[in-house]
């Protein structure tokens, strides 16, 4: 058992932990959770010893074995699967005495040794390691200076997983990892028999890992049992009993239970669009633990819109002398909320990148409708930052027309407030940066999104934002994402990129679990023929013509707009008239008001709320008629 005694930390002159108490029990899985800066990675290194504690006492039984992922690799000559095998310290040691051996006696003992630490299957359980996190047989004997800084980290988890501990911590694991290798992690998380310590800001992993919340606030360490989900509710019932934060969560509730009423209809077209019905219906629950967010923020969206907005046919895309997707055929139009799925390498980011234009199609027939407009958020999106400029600036050269104080209103969605949006950005956190870059394309008013694994960096609260910004964003959106929490509240449907090609995927995110690992099985030759033809068909849809289809469905929206342009009007003066009343409703709550010699102003406020309510009672009704209209259309 590791147990904190009152222990106080401080980096600087900065205080991380003031007098915590906390036991973390053999076995348990612990998630530690908190905002960027609060210390949750000096609270690692203290673990590890790296850090002293600046008061108090912190107990870890003396012969636990520690194992860490390191956040850093060096441009090591090694390959990639000695580099994950050197995780085994105790293997490495043992492999050395048998090279070294001086006599039989000497060579016996090490070979024992090799037995009893069951050495043999070491290369083996690295392999599968390196496979589960996205690997290639190929890739296995490149050197780690071959690989990308993302994949070199991904070496240094696999180094992690690979040597024997009682104690195993690991600071954003799924940072650089995709959807698939996200997913087998936490298979394998779940059956590791020590004590995990965790950071992440994945809350779909975290829920599947953990059975303790550790949350790092104001210096404490609160612990809660259960998961994120179970941890948010706890939170939310202890928040809800603040009375400075009530107004806020009702405001933050309200908007939720809007926008479940707004899009009920549509839930009930397929599987996909259930799960996010149920998940927004969950935020209400949970609203209240994420009511003290400082981030609040929207995609603005381009007034007018195209149908199809953009479009590919027999289309070929890759690269100079290597085609990845040899026919792809596709159509994006207004209200498009599409997840991509498939495996790394698959070519996902190569369709994004060819939607986007960053790359040119090999062959094929590429139409964009009259009034596109790309918002496009890359997976190395913060290399592209003028680092040397401020944020303010980097958005005044984007339109040189914004004032000021539009611009610092409008960073100060992203986290970015007063001084803050005047600063350069080259001493940024990762976090910063990449909240930064989503601000720049925010900013540009898209009415098609495009995003490359846009949770990168973010942190849970900025994720939270992120997602309620997409869910209320009324153009058509694209997004390769490791975060599943994300793709289950923010896409309608899901488009499969394997085996080069492109085609919609008829079920959910369990499904393409169970689809990923048929295909595995397949790979491997050790299935039969109706597990392969069952992950063939989980890849396919029914067998209608789907270009007809898809003109149909943009038939219809283009049908609808005029409606639904209606009820966005009547939902604008809903907002209006609410905001009207509130203001005249607050006047009338001052007690002087009701004085002989202020009847004449009481009377006026009185009238005025009088044709407020009723104004407002008839707005609410058109706007429920608006709605039900749109829902027997739909």
């Amino acid at each position: 058992m590791i147990e904190f005694n009152q222990v106080s930390l401080q980096r600087g002159t900065q205080t991380l932990l003031k007098d915590c108490q906390l036991r973390i029990h053999d076995g348990q899985k612990m998630a530690l959770i908190g905002p960027n800066g609060a210390g949750k990675s000096s609270l690692f290194a203290l673990l590890n010893g790296e850090l002293q504690v600046d008061g108090g006492d912190l107990y870890i039984p003396p012969k636990w074995r520690i194992a860490h992922m390191r956040q850093e690799v060096e441009a090591s000559e090694r390959s990639a699967l000695d580099y994950a095998m050197d995780g085994d310290a105790i293997y490495r040691r043992i492999e050395h005495g048998i090279a070294n051996a001086q006599n039989d006696n000497d060579l016996t003992h090490w070979l024992d040794q090799m037995d009893q630490h069951q050495g043999y299957s070491v290369p083996v359980k690295a392999e599968q390691l390196l496979h589960g996190l996205g690997f290639s047989k190929e890739e296995l004997q490149r050197p780690v200076k071959s690989f990308s800084g993302g994949w070199r980290i991904r070496l240094n988890l696999a180094q992690a997983l690979m040597m024997p501990s009682d104690l195993l911590l690991l600071d954003e694991p799924t940072n650089h990892l995709d959807l698939e290798a996200t997913m087998w992690l936490e298979q394998w998380l779940n059956n590791y028999p020590g004590t995990l310590l965790f950071i992440s800001h994945d809350r779909d992993f975290i829920d599947g890992v953990a059975d303790h919340i550790v949350h790092l606030h104001q210096q404490s360490l609160t612990l809660y049992p259960g998961n994120y989900s179970a941890y948010e509710r706890i939170r939310a019932e202890k928040l809800a009993q603040q009375q400075t934060l009530f107004e806020k969560q009702q405001v933050r509730v309200a908007e939720i239970e809007q926008f479940v009423a707004r899009f009920r209809a549509k839930a009930s077209k397929a599987k996909q669009a259930q799960s996010r019905l149920k998940e927004l219906q969950r935020m209400e629950l949970i609203a209240p633990a994420h009511v003290d967010s400082p981030f609040r923020f929207e995609f603005p969206c381009y007034e007018k819109m195209s149908a199809p907005l953009l479009a590919i046919d027999h289309a070929a895309l890759g690269y100079a002398g290597k085609t990845i997707l040899p026919d792809v055929r596709l159509s994006v139009v207004p209200g498009h909320r599409v997840g991509l799925l498939g495996p790394n390498g698959a070519g996902k980011s190569t369709l994004l990148k060819t939607l986007c234009n960053e790359i040119t199609m090999l062959s094929g027939e590429r139409s964009e409708g009259e009034h596109l407009r790309i918002g496009y958020y890359a997976q190395h999106q913060l290399e592209s930052l003028d680092v040397k400029a401020s944020g303010a600036l980097i958005l005044q050269r984007l339109k040189p027309k914004a004032s000021d104080q539009e611009i610092r209103n409008f960073l100060g969605g992203f986290g970015f407030h007063g001084d803050k949006a005047l600063e350069v950005i080259e001493p940024f956190s990762g976090g910063e940066k990449a909240r930064m870059a989503l601000a720049c394309v925010a900013w540009m008013k898209p009415n098609l999104l495009i995003l490359d694994e846009p949770t990168n960096h973010l942190d849970i609260e900025m994720r939270e934002a992120l997602t309620l910004a997409l869910q209320n964003f009324p153009g058509a959106i694209l997004i390769v994402s490791h975060d599943r929490h994300l793709l289950k509240a923010t896409v309608d449907e899901y488009w499969l990129v394997d085996n080069g090609k492109v085609q919609e995927f008829d079920g959910d995110l369990d499904d393409y679990h169970h689809y990923l690992q048929q295909r595995d099985n397949i790979l491997a030759g050790s299935t039969d023929n109706a597990t392969a033809s069952a992950a063939s068909a989980a890849a396919n849809v029914p067998q209608t013509d789907r270009k007809e289809q898809k003109r149909l469905d943009a038939e219809k929206r283009q049908r609808l707009a005029p409606l639904r342009k209606q009820q966005q009007a009547a939902e604008k003066q809903m907002e209006k008239f609410q905001t009207q009343l509130s203001a005249v409703e607050e006047k009338l709550s001052d007690t002087g008001l009701y004085d002989a010699e202020r009847k004449a102003e009481l009377n006026q406020l009185l009238q005025e709320q009088g044709k407020l309510k009723s104004a407002l009672e008839d707005i609410e009704m058109e706007w429920m008629e608006l709605t039900e209209q749109l829902e027997q259309a739909e």
